[in-house]
């Protein structure tokens, strides 16, 4: 079986060197060339084709993450495994660019040469931590995505409803704000209380009260 043929770009020699050095050191990986900036990963990629690059993200000039994708478009069987001390706005970037893989500086040698061998095959592959933290920015919605409302089970005008619950305002009070008939509003408050599974307005108030409602509700409280 012929070797993993890789390319190391990284803007720190002695960090090169210490890699080579691992990397040379075990049988099946070759070494093919080195690159200290994002141009030159782009351009070594061309000339040596290797299997898997080894990218750092903070590269001088073009970064980490614009090599990866300038790779993925003309190169797309080259697998690129992200190596560098980063470990947070970069990891999403980096895998839309099309790494295959995230490890931080620091990893156990073991660590490296099983992500180095799982990318050459194609395989996607994280180090624990960064694992956990793409678990995490997966199911974090995304900035400016609108919040789900308390209570998504309540209609509209029933979460209106529910805020004047939360003052303490009488059914009828909430009908004359909301220009509604008694009848209506006495059929949404049935409604909340089902929803809510509570079985008073007082349970259904404490309970708006601690989803942050009633604030919204302007008019004084009625017991009438």
């Amino acid at each position: 079986m012929s070797a993993i043929r890789i390319l190391i770009a990284d803007d720190h020699p002695v960090f090169r060197f210490g890699l080579r050095t691992l990397l040379e050191s075990e049988h099946g990986l070759e070494v093919i060339g080195e690159a200290g900036t994002g141009e030159e990963a782009v351009a070594q990629t061309e000339a040596l084709r290797p299997d898997v690059v080894l990218m750092d993200i903070n590269l001088p000039g073009m970064n980490g993450v614009e090599a990866t994708r300038r790779i993925m478009q003309t190169w797309p069987q080259t697998g690129v495994l992200i190596v560098t001390m980063l470990d947070d706005n970069s990891l999403l970037a980096a895998l839309r660019a099309g790494a295959r893989g995230y490890l931080l500086k620091g990893a156990a040698a073991e660590e490296t040469l099983r992500a180095i061998r799982a990318v050459s095959h194609g395989e996607a592959i994280f180090s624990p931590a960064i694992a956990r933290r793409l678990v995490e920015a997966v199911a974090a919605p995304p900035p400016g995505a609108p919040t789900q409302p308390p209570f998504p089970a309540l209609t509209v005008r029933e979460r209106e409803i529910l805020a004047y619950i939360a003052r303490g305002v009488s059914n009828a009070a909430i009908a004359k704000q909301l220009s509604l008939s008694l009848k209506t509003v006495r059929n949404h408050v049935s409604s909340i209380l089902d929803k809510l599974q509570v079985s008073d307005r007082l349970q259904a108030g404490l309970r708006a009260r601690e989803a942050g409602l009633g604030g919204e509700a302007q008019v004084p409280p009625d017991t009438s």
